[in-house]
């Protein structure tokens, strides 16, 4: 069993997810966290003025997984999120024994 740990853009979120493979899967939990990477920030507009948000919003996704799904999972996440611009966000796979507790 291995937790796959995909942190991804909020707007892909629901794809990410309604394209997973039906096998395999124990369990799938979302929640909305922020952070920053290479992109450091970004700025937001409101009326005229510009705000600089020091966190990025984006969604993790923790996908319980029996072994040999791992790799479909996996490429199924990267196909379905990846955009090709900075911020794309990170996959991490973690055995079973070394997840964090959900």
């Amino acid at each position: 069993m291995k937790l796959i740990l995909a942190i991804i853009k909020p707007f892909l979120a629901e794809k990410v997810v309604e394209n997973l493979p039906a096998e395999g899967i124990e369990q799938v939990n979302i929640r909305e966290v922020k952070g920053y990477g290479r992109q450091k920030n970004y700025l937001e507009s409101y009326g005229e003025n510009e705000y600089s948000l020091a966190f990025v919003p984006k969604v993790e996704i923790s996908i319980w997984v029996e072994d040999e799904f791992v790799d479909a999972v996996f490429d199924r996440i990267v196909e379905v999120s990846r955009t090709g611009r900075l911020g794309d966000g990170k996959i991490m796979i973690l055995p079973a024994d070394q997840a964090p507790l959900q």
